[in-house]
């Protein structure tokens, strides 16, 4: 059996939803696979953990995503725009320096209507460690595509047995922006609504703070309205612009009582 591999991808990040609030200073870290065809049978690859870094400082400072929806893939079932979910998690603002890939030992090649163990050559047991370095903000999910070549990826040997060297490409796309404030005075403990073509997203702002954040909104001008309790009056501000990737911020919303 093979030893296991860690490889790190680098990354860009979209830009999504997210259901924190401004006070969690959480992001959501959306990992997807998806492939190149490949003129194999089956390409299985054991996909055990996907960790990530968020200090420039501390080499070993890795994390774990726990939510990870580990198990053996067949790569060839995510081939012509077909993906799936690795892992989607929460994850703090700041900075993602480094994320990896880990892979198990259970990989396999079907060729012929035969299975086949993919060896991994020495050089690769460290495998491959490449820097983000991408600004991760509050409210926002950050989505990526695994993009794992397998035709470049597994090479047969001239004795028939096969590698892997694994090629995996990262890439990403924006779909999507947010939009935060804070009401006061906080006693008000209003349902803040973001309202657009008769679609709504909705959430409270925090009881300590007054702070609000509402995610995952298409770009486009919205309607904030604000349903306080019963001591106070509901207002609303139109036309709020939201921009794809951004967080649009509200100036300070004061709530009148009855």
């Amino acid at each position: 059996m093979m030893k296991k591999m860690v490889f790190a991808i680098a990354a860009l990040f979209i830009f999504s939803a997210c259901e924190d609030d401004t006070t969690n200073e959480k992001a959501v870290l959306s990992v997807h696979l998806t492939d190149a065809p490949a003129n194999y049978e089956e390409v299985l690859i054991d996909i055990e953990e996907v960790r990530y870094n968020m200090s420039a400082e501390e080499e070993e400072n890795w994390h774990t995503l726990d939510n990870l929806n580990a198990g053996v893939y067949n790569l060839l079932d995510f081939t012509n725009g077909i993906d799936t979910l690795l892992v989607e998690e929460e994850i703090p603002s700041g900075t993602l320096h480094q994320i990896r890939l880990i892979i198990g030992d259970d990989n396999q090649i079907k060729v012929n209507g035969e299975y086949h163990d993919i060896q991994t050559p020495s050089a690769q047991q460290s495998g491959l460690k490449l820097n983000v370095q991408a600004p991760i903000v509050a409210g926002i999910t950050y989505e990526i595509w695994l993009d794992f070549d397998a035709g470049r990826s597994v090479v047969e040997k001239g004795n028939g047995d096969f590698l892997l060297k694994p090629v995996i490409r990262a890439y990403t796309e924006e779909t999507s922006g947010a939009i935060a404030g804070v009401v006061e005075p906080v006693s008000a403990e209003p349902y803040v609504m973001a309202v657009m073509n008769g679609d709504t997203i909705a959430t409270y702002a925090d009881t300590v703070s007054g702070e609000f954040m509402l995610s995952g909104l298409e770009s486009g001008s919205y309607d904030v309205e604000f349903e306080p309790v019963e001591d106070y009056i509901p207002q609303a501000v139109d036309n709020v612009d939201v921009v794809t990737g951004e967080v649009t911020t509200m100036d300070t919303v004061t709530l009148q009582m009855n």
